[in-house]
């Protein structure tokens, strides 16, 4: 942190300090006082004018000396133009040629290379001097000067200067301001704009505040570009834009005009002007006699950057500067000059020139640091890190962190370390051994490096130790967590032994230590444990490690903990632990063996077909629900086997169903009326006999049991006559429902003959669609040309000369002959069959059409 503050430059010397402190918006701008020859320079003399070139500074003093000044203030060269002050330096864009007025009325142009030039003295003031922006490339060697008059000067064919006067009459010009082809003016009446190509003179924008004096209050010109100018004087701004007149409109009107996009007041009085963009910085000289600031505040001038908006202006940023003597100043005392190439801006003031420049990623960093905002100035590094140069990314991260442990943001400062310290592994320990010291090691174990950049083993082995002294939890979460590679596995099994014979019992304990034996590959010692706490991981372990060879003498023990899970483990691995050692490991647990035999039955009813017999018995005392099903699905258990125990326990309907399948069915009917008394039961098993001999045995045994003839009514009329049971009903006899059953079979009776009437109406439209489709087939025409041939001599089916008589026949099935190839008529006179259709036995394809010319 230390270091990333000392590369902070101090602007804020320039600016109010308590503003500074107390907002929380960020700057746009710092500044930083031009120094070295500029310092003494000012010390004896003192500022009037300043020109900028994006190479170089040329500075005008009021004891008429020219200083050219690199770019940190140091001085290139020395002219002594005069005694008096020099009121203006205009440079051309190449910055090879100067121009120069003074108090006194010399005016000296001059290459920097080379003092030939123009040397000329005026019996007035010359307050301002521009040359053409292209004045060494360009053969005339323009320039202008502004006194009492606007004079234009041009070198001729003959190398001589020739002046000419460009306006006169409105009092003392006081700037000018020279893009490509327009000179812009401000005289005592306003601001006017010229053009140098069409020699006409295209706006005249007056001045509002006619009573402010020119001379203390001096209008500021600005070109933002070559067809934008900016105009302040007083307080009053407006942004006037040159265009093109339409060809119709213009008569006898210059082929330019201005249109002023943007007209506001300011606050204070204007001292300079420079364009930033879209927006504006302005220079702003504060009257002392303002009565909206304390005393101290008043005479410093302000640098605000400001939003033009078409009758307003939005206000950016504003900062107030300490000038050197800015009690002594006036307004015509300050000017603002800016460098475009490098949005430079200057304050130029009689013993102080302050630089302004647009603040910088660092600078963005340096305030957020400041305001403590880490987080943002840490994103903000690691965007830019590319373009920032005071700062690095690290540093301020760490930063960041020593921030968060201050402020007892442990967590934060350990999420923070993964991301700053990255791969540097002697950062990462240092934070290590911090966080010890602090007593927050259990803050920083979730984030330490743990896949191909891993610390010393004893800095893992430090935070492990540290978890098993407080918090077992804690402790079994990292061994489950961390890989074991990272620690020394022997050193911690011995520490987790020790605490374990203080606590036996402990359930994290002993898993921690079950799951630190896998990582050593000490399965069996694991699986002990893992049985032992009944822990619903020991089957994957045995599956993951392929431990069946361990668990043969512990498939109880297994069965006990999850008979589920247990025997689709053992069924899935019958290669690794045959059916055959599985039922002799459960022999003593028959219950057990059951579960077992069942699955594995389901799974497969021939695999285990020397075990159904055995089954059997288990079925009958384990779960009998299952053992009707069982008894249908298997092949392979003994009947005799199944109905002697079935018999012993009384199972009714397993006995039944074992007799019908030995063939007994009259005796398994027996038993469904005599014991179930089911008559339902006994009709379905009837029906599914489909025996007369036992329809007969059940109407005989219902005949007295009124219950029983109900039931045979309702549900024996479409398998038995119900007339041989009706017939057979005593009279007097109460049968109950019989009315209803009565109805019941006359419906049955009208539905039959219904369903047969349908399947007859049925039978005859389809016969009848079927006849219709046929005729039609039958009467549909048959082509015929030369491509078909006679299916007996294969010659064409018709003649080369269609002159000749010819006889052709065609059948149904599409097969065509000559009728002189088709033998004679067969067993039915007059009918014509294919031949080729009744050899195959496709009957028949008889004639259907005979061709005869």
């Amino acid at each position: 942190m230390a270091e990333v503050e000392q590369g902070r430059k101090q602007s804020e010397e320039f600016t109010d300090e308590s503003e500074e402190e107390d907002s929380e918006e960020e700057p746009k701008l710092k500044y930083e006082r031009l120094s070295n020859g500029v310092t003494e320079i000012l010390q004896k003399d003192a500022a009037s004018c300043m020109t900028v070139h994006d190479k170089f500074l040329a500075l005008g003093t009021h004891f008429g000396k020219v200083f050219l000044l690199d770019i940190q203030g140091n001085v290139t060269q020395k002219f002594e133009i005069s005694s008096v002050k020099i009121n203006q330096i205009s440079l051309d864009e190449s910055g090879e040629h100067v121009g120069i007025c003074s108090e006194d009325g010399k005016v000296q142009v001059f290459g920097l290379y080379t003092r030939e030039g123009f040397h000329e003295n005026f019996d007035c003031p010359i307050k301002v001097v521009a040359l053409h922006p292209q004045f060494t490339r360009s053969n005339y060697k323009q320039f202008v000067t502004g006194g009492n008059k606007l004079l234009l000067y041009e070198r001729n064919w003959l190398n001589r200067w020739k002046m000419s006067v460009l306006h006169e009459g409105e009092g003392s010009i006081t700037n000018i301001q020279w893009r490509a082809n327009l000179i812009a003016w401000a005289n005592n009446v306003g601001v006017k704009i010229y053009d140098i190509g069409t020699k006409q003179r295209i706006t005249n924008v007056l001045r509002d505040n006619v009573s402010l004096r020119p001379d203390m209050y001096p209008c500021s010109l600005c070109w933002k570009n070559n067809s934008t100018l900016i105009v302040g004087w007083g307080t009053s701004i407006k942004i006037c834009v040159v265009k093109e007149r339409n060809a119709t409109e213009m008569r006898d009107l210059p082929s330019r005009y201005v249109e002023i996009v943007s007209a506001f007041e300011t606050e204070f009085f204007i001292s300079g002007l420079a364009p930033l963009a879209d927006q504006l910085v302005t220079l702003y000289f504060v009257k002392e006699n303002s009565d909206q600031m304390d005393e101290e505040f008043r005479a410093r001038p302000r640098l605000d950057i400001i939003q033009p908006l078409p009758e307003t202006c939005e206000e950016i940023s504003s900062d107030a500067l300490t000038v050197r003597n800015f009690q002594e100043n006036e307004c015509r005392d300050y000017r603002l000059e800016h460098s475009e190439g490098e949005s430079l801006f200057y304050i130029i003031s009689p013993k102080d020139i302050v630089v302004a420049k647009e603040r910088d990623q660092d600078d963005h960093i340096d305030w957020l640091l400041e305001k403590k905002k880490y987080e943002e100035a840490l994103m903000a590094a690691e965007i830019s890190f590319k373009n920032i140069k005071r700062h690095d990314v690290q540093k301020i991260g760490m930063a960041y962190i020593n921030h968060l442990v201050e402020k007892g943001d442990y967590d934060g400062a350990a999420r923070k370390c993964q991301k700053v310290l990255g791969k540097n592994m002697d950062l990462w320990e240092n934070e290590v051994y911090r966080f010890k010291t602090i007593g927050q090691l259990k803050a920083i174990s979730q984030y330490l490096p743990r896949g191909d950049l891993r610390l010393r083993p004893a800095i893992y082995e430090m935070i492990l130790h540290e978890f098993l002294k407080t918090d077992y939890e804690g402790f079994a979460t990292l061994i489950r967590e961390w890989p074991g590679e990272l620690y020394n596995n022997m050193a911690i099994v011995q520490t987790v032994s020790d605490h374990l014979k203080r606590d036996p019992t402990n359930r994290t304990l002993l898993t921690t230590l079950a799951e630190l034996y896998t990582y050593d590959q000490r399965y069996d010692r694991a699986l002990e444990i893992y049985l032992r706490l009944r822990h619903k991981d020991v089957y994957q372990l045995i599956h993951k490690h392929n431990l069946f060879s361990s668990i043969e003498d512990k498939i109880v023990l297994l069965m006990d903990f999850d008979k589920e899970k247990a025997v689709d483990m053992l069924l899935d691995n019958e290669d690794k632990l045959s059916t055959d050692r599985v039922v002799e490991e459960l022999a003593d647990r028959p219950e057990l063996l059951h579960v077992y035999l069942h699955k594995l039955f389901k799974r497969d009813h021939h695999k285990g077909q020397k075990y159904h017999e055995r089954q059997i018995g288990l079925y009958a005392e384990y779960d009998r629900p299952n053992l009707l099903p069982f008894l249908r699905d298997s092949t392979h258990c003994p009947l005799e086997k199944a109905l002697e125990i079935c018999q012993q326990r009384n199972f009714v309907e397993e006995t039944v169903f074992l007799l019908s399948r030995m063939g007994n069915c009259r005796r398994a009917l027996q038993m469904i009326m005599e014991e179930l008394e089911d008559v339902d039961k006994a009709i379905e098993f009837a029906k599914e006999q489909d025996d007369a001999e036992l329809w007969e045995d059940l109407i005989s045994y219902s005949i007295d049991k009124p219950p029983f003839i109900t039931g045979l009514l309702n549900n024996i009329g479409t398998h038995v006559d119900p007339i041989l049971l009706i017939h057979r009903i005593k009279e007097g006899m109460e049968i109950p429902n019989l009315r209803d059953s009565l109805v019941k079979i006359l419906h049955d009776y009208n539905l039959q003959i219904l369903l047969r009437e349908g399947c007859k109406k049925i039978l005859v439209a389809d016969s009848l669609s079927l006849l219709q489709k046929m005729h039609r087939t039958q009467t549909r025409g048959v082509r015929v040309d030369e491509e078909n041939i006679c299916e007996s001599c294969h010659a064409a089916i018709l003649p080369s000369d269609m002159a000749k008589p010819f006889s052709v026949m065609v059948f149904h099935c599409r097969h065509m002959f000559h009728k002189e190839c088709l033998p004679s008529s067969g067993s039915i006179p007059g009918v014509q069959f294919c031949n080729i259709c009744s050899a195959k036995k496709r009957r028949p394809g008889h004639g259907i059409l005979e061709i005869k010319q």
